[in-house]
């Protein structure tokens, strides 16, 4: 049978960059999903406070393969 893939979308946020936010999601997600194969971000913003940005905030789908027991 076909690999089976489920995708969640998650929020994530860093004071760094939107890399460092992409890295967060990937590693907060990881200690809860196995299999991952990829992520997609699929929205960035960001928080100003006085005329500079302060949050990198991004909204990312993260993929991977469903496990089977056989």
């Amino acid at each position: 049978m076909a690999a089976m893939v489920k995708v969640i979308e998650v929020l994530a946020q860093s004071e760094k960059s939107w890399d460092d936010a992409a890295k967060v999601a990937l590693e907060e997600a990881s200690k809860t999903v196995r299999g991952i194969q990829s992520i997609y971000v699929k929205d960035m913003q960001a928080v100003v406070e006085d005329n500079r940005i302060v949050k990198y905030r991004l909204n990312a789908k993260i993929s991977f393969l469903l496990e089977r027991d056989d």
